[in-house]
Parts: C-alpha cells; sequence; structure tokens
C-alpha cells in the first residue's frame, strides 16, 4: 500500500528535533513547507536554513528515519492534530492528519467526530473508515471524511410525432425540363384512428445532500404538453394524441392540427368567396374578384385570376396565376405555382414557381425558380435565405429588383424583446430594496403588519413572474439571433443569364449588373456584393 512520508516532534531532556519518516511504495516525501506550517502552529522554533539543510540531506541519503534537532528548548508533549477543509460546493470535507509528538497523547475518532460535530457536518461522514484509519493511522495525507450525495438530474418531458413534421418537399424537375406540379407531397394524410403523437413525460429527478444536511435541488426540468386542434382525441393520461377523422394532420407553433378538405370544382358565382377551417381543393380556377381563405392548405388544379388566396398553410397552384395586377397570394408556409403573372405573393415558408413576370413576391426562406422558362423578369422578388433562378431581368431592360437577406420583421421582434427585457429589469430593481429590507426586518424578528406581509408576498410573487419572463424573453431571443446568424449565408444564382439593369440587394449591400453575365452566384462578402461563377 503506498504511503506518504511523515515526520513527528520529539520533544528531550535537552532539545526539540524532528524526526522525518521516509515514503513507502511509491508515497510522496515530506513536504517541508507542511513542516514549516506545522511548527509554526505549535509554536516551536526552528533555524528556517538548518530545517532545509537537513532536509536535503535526509531526501539525498535514503537510509530511512532520520533526526535532527530543531532548538536546544524544553517543548511540551504535543496532541495529535489535523487541517481540515470543505469543498467549495460543500460536498466533501478533507482532513490532513499529524501524529502526536514522540510521547503525546493521540486524537481518538470520537475526538474527530465531536469536532466534525461542532462543524455541524451531519451526513455522509465515513465513520468505519475513521474507525479503521485511528486504529492504523496515515499521516499527511489527504482523507476523504464526509461526502455528500449529488443530486440526480432528471429529463426533460419530450413529444413524439408520428408524422413529418417539417415538409420541405418541392417540385420534381423532369427530364424535359418542365415542373411536375401534380405530384406534390407535401401533406401528411392520416387516416381515422392513426396515432398522431406521444408525450414521454419528464423525470424530475431526486434531491441530493450536502455534508451539512441541505438538500440540493436537482436541475429543473422542461415540461410540454399536448396541444391540439379540432378532430384529434386526447387519451384519459392525456399522453396520446388520435385523429378522429380523414385528412391532413399538420404542426403549426407547437400545436397538432388535422384538417379536413372543402372540395369544389371552381371559386365562381356558383360558391361565392370561400372562408374554410381546414384544407380547400379547387378542382377547376378561381376566377377575378373572388376570396379563398383556409386555415388549413389550398390546392387549385386549375388556375388563379386576379383573385384573393390567403392559407395559413400552403398554396399550391397547379396551372399558374395571372393576377391582372390586382391578384395576391398569401400563404404562412409555402407556395407552390407554375408560373406567377403580374401578381403579389407573400409565403412563410418558400416559393417555387415555373417563372415570375411583374410580380412582387415575398418568402421566408427562399425563391426557386426552375423548369423550361425559370426567368423572373420586372418587379421585386425577396427571400431571406436564396433566390435560385435560371434568367434574371431581361433584355428589354425591365425594371427587376432582387432581394435576399435577413427578415425584417426578426430585427423588429429582437427590438421588441430587448426592451420589454429593460423593463422588465427596470421594474425588478425598483422592487429588489423593498424585498431585501423586508426580509431584514423578518430575520430580525421585527412584527410586520397583516397588510405590509400580504404587499410582500404579492411583490415577491411579481418578482418571480418577471424573472420568468426575463428567461422566456433570453430564449425567444436566442432563436431568433441563430436565424439572424444564419441569414449571412444569403445568395443569389443564376444558372443561365442576368442581364444589366437587374437590381440586386443583400441585407443592406446593393448593385446594378452594368454588364449581363452568365452562370453566376452573388453573395455578400466583407460588407460588399461579390460575384462568382457558379
Amino acid at each position: 500500500m503506498k504511503r506518504n512520508g511523515y515526520f513527528q516532534v520529539v520533544c528531550g531532556k535537552n532539545e526539540t528535533s524532528l524526526k522525518l519518516f521516509p515514503p513507502r511504495n511509491g508515497g510522496k516525501k515530506v513536504n517541508v513547507k507542511e513542516v514549516i506550517n506545522y511548527l509554526n502552529r505549535n509554536e516551536i522554533a526552528y533555524d528556517a536554513s538548518t530545517l532545509n539543510k537537513e532536509f536535503k540531506e535526509a531526501f539525498a541519503s535514503n537510509d530511512g528515519i532520520s533526526q535532527f534537532a530543531l532548538n536546544k528548548n524544553i517543548s511540551p508533549e504535543i496532541k495529535g492534530s489535523f487541517i481540515f477543509q470543505v469543498s467549495q460546493d460543500k460536498m466533501m470535507a478533507m482532513a490532513r492528519f499529524y501524529p502526536p509528538s514522540e510521547k503525546g497523547e493521540r486524537l481518538t475518532a470520537q475526538e474527530f467526530i465531536d469536532f466534525l460535530t461542532r462543524k455541524k457536518i451531519k451526513f455522509g461522514i465515513r465513520k468505519d473508515g475513521l474507525q479503521n484509519f485511528f486504529s492504523r493511522p496515515i499521516y499527511c495525507t489527504d482523507i476523504l471524511v464526509a461526502k455528500g450525495q449529488p443530486p440526480r438530474h432528471g429529463t426533460d418531458a419530450k413529444i413524439e410525432y408520428f408524422f413529418e413534421t417539417d415538409l420541405h418537399a418541392k417540385p420534381t424537375l423532369k427530364e424535359d425540363g418542365s415542373v411536375d406540379f401534380f405530384h406534390l407531397n407535401t401533406l401528411n394524410h392520416c387516416k381515422k384512428g392513426d396515432i398522431l403523437a406521444r408525450l414521454h413525460p419528464g423525470d424530475p429527478g431526486e434531491y441530493g445532500t450536502d455534508i451539512y444536511q441541505e438538500k440540493i435541488k436537482p436541475r429543473t426540468i422542461k415540461q410540454a404538453v399536448l396541444k391540439y386542434g379540432r378532430n384529434i382525441m386526447i387519451s384519459d393520461d392525456r399522453q396520446v394524441l388520435t385523429t378522429q377523422v380523414n385528412g391532413h394532420v399538420s404542426l403549426v407553433e407547437g400545436k397538432v392540427f388535422v384538417s379536413d378538405v372543402l372540395e369544389v370544382e371552381n371559386v365562381d358565382n356558383s360558391t361565392g368567396n370561400i372562408e374554410y377551417d381546414g384544407n380547400v381543393m379547387v378542382n377547376g380556377n378561381v376566377c377575378t374578384n373572388f376570396k379563398v381563405k383556409a386555415k388549413g392548405d389550398i390546392e387549385v388544379r386549375g388556375v388563379v385570376e386576379g383573385a384573393y388566396l390567403e392559407a395559413e398553410g400552403s398554396v399550391v397552384i397547379a396551372r399558374g396565376m395571372n393576377g391582372m395586377a390586382k391578384g395576391t397570394l398569401k400563404a404562412g408556409g409555402n407556395v407552390i405555382a407554375k408560373f406567377i403573372e403580374n401578381s403579389k405573393v407573400n409565403a412563410g415558408g418558400y416559393v417555387s414557381a415555373g417563372s415570375i413576370l411583374h410580380s412582387e413576391v415575398t418568402a421566408g426562406t427562399e425563391v426557386i425558380v426552375s423548369g423550361k422558362r425559370g426567368f423572373i423578369t420586372g418587379g421585386k422578388v425577396c427571400a431571406a435565405n436564396l433566390v435560385q433562378v435560371k434568367t434574371l431581368g431581361s433584355y428589354m431592360g425591365a425594371d427587376t429588383l432582387v432581394e435576399v437577406g435577413v427578415d425584417p420583421n426578426i430585427k423588429q421582434r429582437i427590438q421588441e424583446l430587448q426592451k420589454a427585457m429593460t423593463e422588465n429589469k427596470k421594474e425588478m430593481d425598483a422592487m429588489a430594496p423593498v424585498l431585501l429590507g423586508m426580509a431584514q426586518k423578518m430575520t430580525h424578528g421585527v412584527n410586520l403588519k397583516q397588510e405590509q406581509l400580504k404587499s410582500t408576498q404579492r411583490m415577491m410573487q411579481k418578482d418571480k413572474q418577471m424573472k420568468q419572463k426575463q428567461e422566456e424573453y433570453m430564449e425567444e431571443i436566442d432563436s431568433l439571433q441563430k436565424l439572424l446568424a444564419e441569414s449571412n449565408s444569403a445568395k443569389i444564382e443564376v444558372s443561365g443569364e442576368v442581364f444589366s439593369g437587374t437590381r440586386i440587394s443583400i441585407g443592406d449591400a446593393s448593385m446594378v449588373v452594368k454588364n449581363s453575365l452568365s452562370h453566376c452566384k452573388f453573395k455578400k462578402s466583407k460588407g460588399e456584393i461579390e460575384m462568382t461563377v457558379l
């Protein structure tokens, strides 16, 4: 067994000396600084230079136990002792023991346990180990004498979804260069009785205990609740969602929706305007001046003229849209159309089209213009991340502006959150002295009036709520800032030709294309727009 070297004071008739015991089986040698600290604590005189010299000789000789004089004084016998320390987290107590002088009194296990009691150390004391230690003591070695029980941290609640929650299906490009707008697979179909989601409850964990027998709270876990709309049934234990109808399932802002479909041949005088709480399927056309609003998706298998379409989900127009300068599409999700002409389009997700002509198009993620024609000519096209097109602008000089970069709504929301946090902090800072004053009064036994107690409780509850709100604000800011970081890679890709006169804007940088270019990519670099070969 490895044992450190140690030292012992010898109180003789004519002098006080120090005996050094060598380490065994690879233990550490006696540290001269430790000896000096011990002698100072016990007020034993010594000559520093002599002490250092004797140590060097003892270490050099390796002859076993060595002894040398410290002074010519007659010192009283010294009782066994120790130094003691508690870790910063209060989870461990360590002791380092020193032997009594040669004829001094040994420290007993009970004396040491009584010391721990005086220090209010109650939990995790290694009594059996201490008894063994005192029967066969080990000196000048750190000994663990008490150890707390760390908390067992739990796990967050989790929701498992049994459908695709992040649909990115896009039209496929055929071999002949045209785009297939009929087989899109952009919906999650479900049948009555299908399980949609399952909640796996969180595990709160278990409290720990430090050596002072104070409880240590495990890390706070995140709870979760199944949120759902109509046509969905929740189990008695509120952990399973099941659809009650055939339809389409989607996840919108953490809430599960099942929409059944309203199907009509055309939207015209025979139907009037349509406003529906699910998906809308139009087998034919949507005529000029009519409106279609849907809580889910809108799919039109024919054409859309100068009409107004608004969906919380996606909008699909198989044969395209000619808005006649008054048609509008709004989608919380994606917009997919064979062509977009003289229209206003706003999509929370991506926009995919075969061509875009003289239109105002805004996409929350990207605009993809592909197919045989694949052009953007005239108007304004904006996307947060990417615009991908075959032909950009026109040789006739149609005013065409393409913008990519940060969604302005994100910046505005961050500013709103930061302002709210500042106002919250001001109010919390104003309450802090009042709460502190009340706490001090209660600590000193001051009797408070009933109204003062109620007012303090209300203020403490409000302070707790505001702190929680600050955390929520910070989480949302972090999430939005990640989106801002992603926008740094915003770009415009032109697989064919970009004509002169076309205006390009990326973030806060802009340029006008002076000469027609082919197969190129525009990206922001060092504050300016950089063009590279695609």
